[in-house]
């Protein structure tokens, strides 16, 4: 996402002004901000949380990043390089006692009250590649849903994330705020339409950028809780990164967030209910496995 951007500020906060985003787009090396309407510099693409700008994520309560390793179960392997195409068709897991793939030490990270977990296991320590199932916690267990494809940080993973280092950081997060460039799709968390969200320029491998933050969930890595995405407040310091969202994919590795497709992104937005306290669990597999 952008992390060091046109905030979409309420009077609390001070409209940053030309030489701030700038400054922030050279701090943020890792992420493209997105730049406004009126070309301040046009020339320079602006990516958030999922395109050149990672930031370093910490696990809920300040507890130390989980590593994952271990794919959830059920998930059927994809061609190498090729995802898997996943549909809302796709068969509901029956319900699990634990967290398919995800350990003891992860497990325990989890607060308590959490009824919806967002998994995302990365294929390996130094992939681009995850896979992102929703579950809501049940009387019977936790019960999945379908298997997304999705991407990471373009280096794969990290338990000590730094800004720029362009891995997405291990550990368990709340979800608690949304935004996106369009119009808010139908969900239960406090939504953030604003022009800031715009975003143009090219990816790692070349692919658009356009429409990245259509539709994005902030992971409360490094942020103020309850603030839009766009808010720049880093309770942790601008060296611990920031601004890494759950967001629309671009067809390519992210610096430090993670992306779905549009379709999934606005199927995770209308299904989150802050009334169930959501977390995400996130990392490579064999991280996520300890």
């Amino acid at each position: 996402m952008s992390s060091s951007y046109d905030r979409a500020r309420t009077g609390r906060h001070r409209a940053p002004s030309a030489g701030d985003r700038l400054r922030a787009l050279l701090a943020d090396s890792g992420r493209r901000l997105p730049l406004p309407a009126v070309a301040l510099v046009a020339a320079v693409s602006v990516s958030g949380c999922g395109t050149t700008g990672a930031t370093t994520a910490e696990p809920v309560h300040g507890a130390r990043a989980a590593a994952p390793d271990a794919a959830p179960s059920g998930a059927p392997p994809a061609a190498p390089g090729v995802p898997r195409t996943v549909t809302a068709a796709d068969p509901v897991s029956a319900p699990e006692t634990h967290l398919p793939g995800v350990g003891p030490r992860t497990s325990a990270r989890i607060p308590a009250n959490a009824r919806q977990v967002v998994l995302v296991t990365g294929e390996d320590k130094d992939s681009s590649r995850s896979r992102v199932v929703l579950y809501r916690k049940t009387a019977s267990g936790w019960e999945g849903g379908a298997t997304w494809q999705a991407h990471n940080a373009l280096k794969g993973w990290t338990t000590d994330h730094h800004l720029g280092d362009l891995r997405s950081p291990i550990g368990v997060f709340t979800l608690s705020d949304a935004g996106g460039l369009l119009a808010d799709p139908g969900t239960r968390l406090p939504y953030t339409r604003s022009g800031g969200f715009a975003v143009g320029g090219t990816g790692f491998e070349g692919e658009s950028l356009a429409g990245s933050f259509d539709y994005v969930v902030a992971i409360d890595y490094n942020r103020v809780r309850g603030t839009s995405p766009l808010d720049w407040s880093r309770p942790q310091g601008a060296d611990k990164g920031g601004g890494v969202w759950l967001h629309v994919d671009h067809g390519g590795p992210t610096h430090a967030c993670v992306s779905l497709s549009q379709e999934h992104m606005r199927q995770l937005l209308r299904t989150l209910d802050p009334a169930l306290h959501p977390v995400i669990v996130m990392g490579d597999a064999a991280s996520l496995a300890r």
